[in-house]
């Protein structure tokens, strides 16, 4: 990428004036027609699109540089970035694995200088450009291997973050901590030694108890979702505590879901009590789910589950400030295509599955039914069976 081309005003005017557009179109129609690299401004303008959503603030800025698809889809979004930069602060920080910099650069803000790694040369130069634009002064930049880096440095750090790639030869996707780039439990006694406080952001595929069995350290694990979807999980570790307390916190953003926080020995000593669908059917956030509190969930706010494989819960009341999505029971009904005609004669109704005999598509492709209005279906399994519930959710 040649960085003097894609900083030119006429390049930059092209891709804030078709920033709208189709990206093939604007190939075909301006081929030839142009003094720059046609492609890269079309690859930026794509890039944007794509990120509008996640970057809001980035893709705003016509200054900034856009990398490939893959470096993008790895990069946190602006909301997790920030959610992550809370509460830290100091003198000295590090991102071994710099990337598109949206992370850094939102963790740097609490930070009086940050040091920047990444390997990629291109990623180096496109993201020291932006970050260098964003915060004139704040950053040190190292083109090379971030572990190495520090190998080799005297510097003490407040903050050593790192985000390992996830992928593998042939674009496969790694879930262990030991597989990804850099491996960070081969370099953990390092890590441990040049830092205050370590803070990894890890696959939101990862088994929670691999990674307290690979990082016995490891003192807090956050499972971070965006609209009860899991995007990240956080690990931290800090010098100063002990690591008796194992805790897990799940947090929702974009959403006034309450966070919920628990301890490896609380869920450990929780048991579940089972029962037959009562008033509500209450199913947990995605995070919760992620975080593994099966038992804590309904102990903690005093519901019967449905049924152990299930992982929804029952009560006569709704509890005060319940970190998940509360339905009402209607009615008990059979899932036959004549009923559900009856009962939705438009066609529409919410189907959800959980631990039940078919998935929901499957499901809703049996009863002719479209999603849509008000009405959900729950398919679920109970201690006396399959079961399909009509509900209304309480918002």
């Amino acid at each position: 990428m040649d960085l003097s081309e894609v900083n030119s005003a006429e390049f930059r005017k092209f891709v804030q004036d078709h920033r709208s557009e189709d990206p093939a179109l604007l190939l075909f129609k301006y081929q030839g027609k142009v003094n720059f690299d046609l492609k890269e401004a079309v690859q930026q303008i794509s890039a944007r699109q794509k990120t509008t959503k996640k970057l809001s603030e980035w893709t705003g800025n016509p200054s900034l540089i856009f990398p490939s698809s893959i470096s993008l889809e790895q990069s946190s979004s602006e909301i997790t970035a920030k959610h992550k930069a809370e509460n830290l602060s100091g003198s000295l920080m590090i991102d071994l694995t710099g990337g598109f910099g949206v992370d850094v650069h939102y963790l740097s803000q609490g930070f009086e200088k940050a040091i920047y790694c990444e390997r990629q040369t291109e990623l180096f130069q496109l993201s020291s450009h932006n970050l260098e634009l964003l915060n004139p002064g704040k950053f040190e930049f190292h083109e090379g291997d971030g572990v190495q880096f520090l190998k080799g440095t005297n510097l003490y750090f407040d903050l050593i973050y790192a985000d390992p790639a996830r992928r593998g030869i042939g674009n496969q996707k790694l879930y262990k901590l030991q597989d990804c780039e850099p491996d960070v439990v081969s370099a953990w006694p390092l890590l441990k030694q040049k830092a205050d406080k370590v803070l990894l952001k890890v696959s939101p595929m990862l088994d929670l108890t691999q990674a307290w069995s690979e990082l016995p350290d490891i003192q807090k694990i956050t499972v971070v979702s965006v609209k009860n979807e899991v995007k990240e999980i956080l690990l931290y570790w800090q010098k100063a505590h002990g690591s008796e307390t194992k805790k897990i916190e799940v947090v929702d953003l974009e959403s006034d879901a309450p966070r919920f926080e628990f301890s490896l020995k609380e869920e450990e000593n929780a048991s579940s009590m089972f029962g037959e669908a009562q008033q509500y059917l209450f199913e947990p956030l995605s995070g919760i789910l992620k975080a593994g509190a099966f038992s804590l969930f309904g102990e903690r706010f005093g519901l019967r589950k449905l049924d152990k494989n299930s992982h929804l819960y029952t009560g006569h009341l709704i509890p005060d400030e319940i970190p998940g999505r509360v339905f009402e029971i209607i009615k008990e009904i059979s899932p036959k295509k004549l009923e559900i005609k009856s009962l939705f004669p438009s066609g529409k109704a919410n189907v959800i599955c959980r631990n039940y005999v078919t998935g929901a598509e499957e499901l809703k492709k049996k009863l002719g039914l479209k999603d849509g209005g008000e009405d959900f279906l729950i398919g679920t399994k109970t201690g006396s069976g399959f079961k399909v519930f009509w509900c209304k959710r309480i918002k």
